[in-house]
């Protein structure tokens, strides 16, 4: 049953494959620091930065707005196929299960986003 209405759910999600997100760039941006398969990094360090930068900022407002509404996400449990996490808010409780390729999908495709704000900045800039 659901507990949480569409609103405070598409909030928590958000906010926990966003948080998965950075997670792969900030390893993928120490990958190309310390690796040797790149002849030229700065470009995609660069890129990586400026994803991570607007990861983190919509991270923040998330955040601010999961407060007000008294919304938290924790993780349950994980296995080599699914994820746990229990998504609160104001006293009501909600368990969901994710199969672990779903959710390497879902933060794929926030991956994608990401970079196509930070390549748009980009050509904002120049």
């Amino acid at each position: 049953m659901r507990y949480l209405s569409e609103e405070e759910y598409h909030l928590a999600s958000r906010f926990l494959f966003l948080s998965m997100a950075i997670v792969v760039i900030q390893r993928d941006i120490q990958h190309i620091e310390k690796g040797t398969t790149f002849k030229i990094k700065e470009p995609f360090i660069e890129l990586l930065n400026k994803m991570e930068y607007a990861a983190t900022t919509e991270r923040r407002e998330l955040r601010k707005k999961m407060t007000q509404k008294q919304l938290q996400v924790i993780t349950l449990d994980k296995n080599d196929s699914f994820s746990s996490f229990l998504f609160l808010c104001k006293g009501r409780e909600e368990k969901r299960n994710y199969f672990n390729p779903a959710i390497r999908k879902k933060v794929e495709v926030l991956l994608q986003e990401l970079m196509k704000k930070a390549l748009a900045v980009s050509h904002v800039e120049k």
